[in-house]
């Protein structure tokens, strides 16, 4: 008794692509090595590794140019 609606043969729908902020926190996260399970899963199937890539390398110029304006602050008034 299958209804029309549910045909073995069809594939599950695709995830969702991830936003922009899921992939950004997935980037934070990863940065600190902090990750659950459930969590890499679902970020698996939903980010792309050309989001990850970009997001990645803009967090990490960010990172970088605050802490050079955090060490220029601190030695200027030292």
């Amino acid at each position: 008794m299958s209804t029309p609606d549910s045909d073995p043969n069809t594939p599950p729908p695709s995830p969702r692509p991830a936003t922009l902020r899921q992939v950004a926190g997935a980037v934070f996260w990863s940065f600190f090595g902090v990750r659950k399970g459930d969590a890499m899963r679902r970020d698996a199937a939903t980010i792309k590794p050309h989001q990850v890539i970009i997001v990645g390398i803009l967090s990490a110029a960010v990172l970088v140019v605050a802490l050079l304006v955090l060490v220029r602050l601190i030695t200027r008034n030292a």
